[in-house]
């Protein structure tokens, strides 16, 4: 993998001639028929093995809804904060919110088609009183169907919208739509905030309903914004160098600059996440109410041990030890291969969180838990390779490209 160039286009340039991404045809049916493969095998765990195949589904499903949240987010926040730097590869960013529909399937898959991955589908055990009342009416199975619903929906409405009005600019040169999609990223914000951390309570920690934890969506927020950084570092590294004699459609384009940025962005949102879990680990520890140390003590025993430490080497370990100097975060060879790390770092992450309930003393990962992974893998790299092929690389008229096609620090 070449480097960044250092030289750049004009923006006259870019808008004489804009620059289209297509990826080669080999590729796409190298793809399809990876994902038809896995797929195959997918259907035949849902007749032999659904115990573990169901709850694999759940796992890529939040996976690929994460890269997609991460994606609007990071588009949504360079619109709010009136930021210029990022204008050159919002197509990219853009890509990844075209995954949202494709999780949303299948957590909708999981949710009406085998509810019984959450334990409290048929009912919570105890009296009702208290707490415990409360909680049987928040994971009663229709209101958590109308909560996952308005969920999925108001996220691929916003990310619809916004991705919307950026194309159209490409059409018509308005900057209307540059205002408009500022109003609707800050609208976005309360919604994102209340709804990311409802879903994680919903989906993922009431895997467990014994087990409860305040900080839990701030936690998975910080998880998938790292991943969605992490997948943009990739694509954007991609672009510059996927072409003749290693010459992207965004060769020229995205900067040595833009990629220090987008490190920065992952450096401080690693540790960010780190904070977070730790802040969870120690709160837990420290007060020592079985409750909440279950949860811990399921994932430090037998095999889920070395895991568990994993889990913070990837997602935090070596991207700050790695990106600590300036030049790594402004070198593609090196900060590609980071990115690369905490995506499988957030994978880990989510399997730490949803796997110990099935699982049991053991991590078992076998053909049955693999065919998701790579379904899920197949059909986020074909929907963002289709996405980005689908419009100019280049929003070529957007009146802030100029100031970020000659961003520098």
């Amino acid at each position: 993998m070449v480097a960044i160039p250092g030289h750049r286009v004009s923006a006259k340039t870019v808008a004489v001639h804009p620059l289209r991404f297509a990826p080669s045809g080999a590729l796409l049916n190298w793809l399809g028929v990876l994902s038809a493969a896995s797929a195959v095998c997918v259907v035949a765990g849902l007749v032999v093995a659904p115990a573990r195949i169901w709850p694999g589904i759940l796992l890529v499903s939040l996976y690929l809804v994460g890269m997609g949240l991460a994606g609007i987010f990071f588009v949504a926040l360079q619109y709010a904060a009136g930021a210029t730097w990022s204008v050159a590869f919002r197509r990219v960013p853009e890509s990844l919110a075209s995954v949202l529909p494709v999780g949303a399937l299948g957590l909708a898959a999981v949710f009406l088609l085998h509810p019984a991955v959450y334990p409290w589908w048929s009912g919570l055990p105890g009296e009702a009183e208290g707490a415990q009342a409360f909680k049987a009416i928040w994971l009663s199975p229709v209101f958590f169907l109308a909560r996952a619903a308005v969920y999925l929906i108001a996220w691929m409405l916003f990310a619809a919208a916004i991705v919307r009005n950026s194309r159209r600019q490409d059409a018509d040169g308005n900057a209307a739509h540059t205002l408009r999609n500022v109003r609707l990223s800050v609208a976005f914000f309360p919604v994102f905030a209340v709804t990311v951390c409802l879903a994680s309570f919903d989906w993922i920690m009431s895997l467990e309903p014994k087990w409860y934890s305040t900080i839990f969506g701030v936690y998975n927020f910080a998880g998938l914004f790292t991943g969605g950084l992490a997948g943009i570092i990739v694509l954007v590294v991609l672009l510059c160098n996927l072409g003749p004699r290693g010459m992207g459609p965004l060769h020229g384009v995205a900067s040595p600059e833009h990629l220090h940025d987008l490190g920065k962005l992952l450096f401080g949102f690693c540790t960010f996440w780190m904070y977070i879990w730790f802040a969870q680990y120690m709160l837990i520890w420290y007060a020592n109410i079985p409750e909440e140390t279950t949860y811990y003590v399921a994932r430090l025993r037998g095999l889920w041990a070395p895991l568990f430490v994993l889990n913070v080497c990837l997602n935090w370990v070596v991207p700050f030890l790695v990106l600590l100097p300036q030049g790594t975060k402004r070198a593609p060879r090196v900060i590609v291969k980071v990115a690369l790390v905490v995506l499988a770092g957030r994978y880990l992450d989510l399997y730490l969180m949803v796997m110990p309930p099935f699982a049991g003393a053991s991590p078992v990962f076998g053909l049955w838990e693999l065919a998701p992974v790579v379904l899920g893998g197949g059909v986020l790299a074909l929907v963002v390779l289709r996405t980005l092929a689908s419009a100019a690389i280049i929003p070529q008229r957007d009146p802030l490209l100029a100031n970020s096609l000659h961003h520098h620090q």
